[in-house]
């Protein structure tokens, strides 16, 4: 008794059922990754800046850093407040603007629902504890802010813990 046309038939209608679930899964990878691309400007000797780099691409962002003659420049250009900045700014392909140590889960959480006249989030100056800026176990508790369009900043997130940034 030949079993050849059994096995055949039972693996064609095997991989029928698969091949579309796999291509689908294939085709929301791209979307995700396309979603996640964030381009990084900073100071080429910035070492907490390549912390945070590395933060976002082990939470599954793919990162392209920069190193502007004028980072200053830039910053005002994009109308992030003086006492709003940090040492790097990162922007979404989307457009929005990230400066400063953000936790990734944030910055995935603003990008799937960013709120009404938001421009992007900031973390002012460096907090200790925070992505790119861990020292000894040591960590300072920290604010989120909404960076909106007309300029102005307002509460977005507090991090309490290192759990938080999770």
């Amino acid at each position: 008794m030949n079993k050849f046309p059994a096995l055949f038939l039972t693996t064609n209608i095997l991989m029928s059922s698969v091949f579309p679930i796999l291509s689908h899964a294939a085709s929301e990878t791209s979307v995700v990754a396309k979603d996640n691309v964030i381009e990084v400007h900073k100071s080429p000797t910035c070492g907490c800046c390549s912390g945070w780099a590395k933060h976002m691409e082990e939470s599954g962002f793919k990162t392209h850093v920069n190193h502007p003659q004028n980072l200053t420049d830039m910053k005002n250009q994009m109308g992030v407040l003086a006492n709003a900045r940090s040492c790097h700014t990162a922007i979404s392909q989307q457009g929005y603007i990230f400066e400063g140590h953000i936790p990734a889960k944030l910055i995935k959480q603003f990008i799937s629902n960013p709120p009404e006249g938001a421009k992007g989030l900031v973390v002012p100056a460096m907090p200790v504890g925070s992505p790119g800026m861990e020292y000894n176990q040591q960590f300072m508790p920290y604010s989120v802010l909404l960076l909106n369009q007309d300029g102005t900043v307002s509460p977005y997130a507090e991090i309490n813990s290192p759990a938080d940034q999770i």
